[in-house]
């Protein structure tokens, strides 16, 4: 067998080879066509070829591996039930938990039901019932062999952690997602691929940048750069990046004016708190310098590199948001590549969340018509590529997205950022420490009267206080 990069694919011949994680491969190996198909190529010399693809699934009718299996003999893993003794797949549908006195739901009281008798299994018995269990054909063999298993089988998880986490990702798509292709392994079927304007003009909140929620932490900035202009939001981050919309600003001028990053810097590092006077810093900012005036962004960039600016470039494709290392420049300065259409992915999915919460993105009443028409302009199309479906975000003609820009570059700052970098600051502003000032100097006095101790006894007794009290 041999692992080998996509530059090598074309090389020399291969008799075996393992195909990890499918549905992560590019479209194309550069300009060479489908990487799968260039190493099948390369075994074409041997009669005892074999060839083994595996991956955890994606989007229904994009995966790969989807394509594969559907291809194959469709084996399950069949499970005889220890009560019954019937056989089944184990699914997601006859798994069943309780609810507490409260009426919340309650993972620890999680069982799976045998689809035949209806019997409560606990996690032993389907552990059990799992060692027992065969491989089945649910299609005709047509010379590939399929499998799929789901993190039901698994001897090492609970059926309690399973349902935890189903709860922790319900309502939420960017995470039902992940959890239906991590523990399900399964496609995830998105619904829609597009938001409606409307939908968020409807969620929009009174507050602003003078008077931030209490739930911002920290915020992080995305700027994109134009021949006569710089347009930047500042969006702001807390718990399971819960997001606000902070400001938008738009700067005329000539980028290669020096004024105009005058002015941008002083968006970028203005002092912003919330309502009870703590400090929201923006920790992170992305600079966009595809085509627009690069050599002043890099200097901008490089001159506040402290402050967590970055110089980016914005790369299509199924990619990290933000990249392990950076790249580099023909002049060799630093750059980061941004997967700019998984944070598309991210960030509609993160529209459609209707509650506040994990997820869920705030907006002001500061932000106007033409913002949410320009964050939701583009829409996702299904294009194929040697034969291999892919998705691609398209702009429709004569429509600007530079709002949309901004906050994709805005959530690949955020992920730029470590956990550490991701927690609220501790300063506060001047009036909320001489509010904390005087509570301190309370509590001493409340605790004399509330405080059942000796001393607080004889001070009840007698003296000043005691006389004053009576």
């Amino acid at each position: 067998s041999t692992l080998f990069p996509y530059a090598t694919l074309f090389r020399s011949p291969i008799r075996i080879v393992l195909n990890d994680e499918v549905d992560r491969y590019p479209v194309s190996a550069g300009t060479e066509g489908d990487p799968q198909k260039l190493a099948a190529k390369r075994q074409e010399t041997f009669w005892n070829r074999k060839r083994l693809k595996g991956s955890t699934p994606t989007v229904k009718n994009i995966s790969a591996i989807e394509r594969d299996y559907e291809l194959s003999d469709k084996r399950r893993f069949m499970v005889p039930c220890v009560h019954c003794g019937e056989s089944q797949i184990l699914s997601w549908a006859q798994v069943t938990w309780s609810k507490d006195a409260d009426g919340e739901h309650d993972p620890a009281i999680a069982h799976y039901t045998c689809e035949h008798c209806g019997t409560l299994w606990t996690d032993a018995e389907r552990w059990e019932s799992v060692e027992k269990g065969k491989w089945k054909a649910t299609a005709p063999f047509k010379g590939v062999a399929g499998f799929h298993l789901s993190q039901l089988y698994s001897p090492w998880v609970k059926l309690e952690t399973v349902v935890r986490e189903f709860l922790e990702a319900k309502g939420n798509p960017e995470l039902l997602k992940v959890w239906t292709n991590t523990v399900l392994a399964e496609t995830f079927e998105e619904k829609g691929e597009t938001v409606e304007a409307s939908g968020l003009k409807a969620r929009i909140e009174n507050y602003d940048y003078e008077e931030l929620p209490e739930g911002v932490w920290f915020a992080t900035a995305g700027v994109d750069v134009q021949d006569d202009r710089l347009e930047v939001e500042i969006v702001g981050w807390g718990a399971d990046d819960e997001s606000w919309g902070i400001r938008y600003d738009v700067i005329y001028g000539d980028p290669a004016m020096q004024a105009v990053w005058a002015d941008l810097k002083e968006i970028l590092f203005a002092k912003y708190w919330t309502e009870g006077g703590r400090l929201v810093k923006v920790r992170a900012s992305a600079i966009d310098m595809g085509g627009h005036h690069g050599t002043a962004v890099l200097s901008f960039a490089e001159l506040h590199f402290r402050r967590g600016v970055r110089p980016i470039k914005g790369a299509p494709g199924p990619r990290l948001v933000w990249p392990a290392t950076a790249s580099k420049t023909k002049t060799r300065r630093r750059l980061w590549i941004v997967g700019v259409d998984t944070a598309k992915d991210s960030i509609y999915g993160r529209f459609k969340i209707e509650d506040p919460g994990p997820g869920y993105c705030h907006l002001p009443t500061s932000y106007h018509d033409e913002w949410f028409d320009q964050v939701t302009v583009e829409e996702v199309v299904t294009r194929y590529r040697h034969g291999r479906p892919y998705r691609l975000w398209i702009l429709p003609a004569g429509k600007r997205n530079e709002a949309l820009d901004c906050r994709v570059y805005a959530y690949a700052a955020r992920m730029s950022l470590t956990p550490r970098a991701s927690r609220p600051s501790k300063i506060l502003s001047d009036r909320a420490k001489a509010k904390t000032k005087v509570s301190v100097e309370e509590t001493p006095a409340q605790n004399v009267w509330n405080k059942p101790n000796r001393r607080a006894s004889r001070i009840r007794g007698g003296g000043f206080v005691g006389g004053w009290m009576g």
